[in-house]
């Protein structure tokens, strides 16, 4: 009976050893996939076709939209500085030309600053800001919805 006993046992020590070693095995198979060094990206096929990946992935359509809507939206808002909202304090400035304003200070031979060119860009800027914020928050709004 004893010898049955001591059979079993090494047979039962033989399977623990044996799911060591494929506990071991699998380990190894992880070890090599993970050094493997992966195979090479395929080649290009061209460049007419990285071109159209690299629009497609990088956003940069949509980034050039944004880029010519803001130029026009900055030429609108010059023009709208320009001809309708400079026009008023122009009325009200003697010789009319407000972007020829010039403060003088009496330094040495005198220093001269062109100010109102300076206003009229401040008021570009601001208009634009105004407008930018206002898109953004509209743009903001509809990416809300969407999700």
């Amino acid at each position: 009976m004893l010898s049955k006993l001591n059979i079993l046992g090494d047979v039962h020590s033989q399977r623990s050893i044996m799911a060591t070693d494929e506990e071991i095995l699998e380990e190894l198979r992880k070890i090599r996939e993970v050094l493997t060094p992966k195979p090479p990206p395929p080649p290009a096929k061209g460049i007419r076709a990285e071109f159209m990946e690299f629009i497609s992935k990088a956003g940069v359509l949509g980034l050039a939209v944004g880029f010519i809507m803001g130029t026009y939206i900055g030429t609108v808002v010059t023009a709208l500085v320009q001809d309708i909202i400079m026009p008023i304090p122009g009325a009200l400035m003697p010789g009319g030309d407000w972007r020829k304003a010039v403060v003088s200070v009496p330094i040495g031979n005198g220093m001269n600053f062109g100010v109102g060119d300076f206003v009229g860009v401040i008021i570009n800027f601001l208009i634009v800001a105004v407008v930018v914020f206002f898109i953004a928050k509209y743009a903001g709004k509809m990416l809300e919805k969407k999700t």
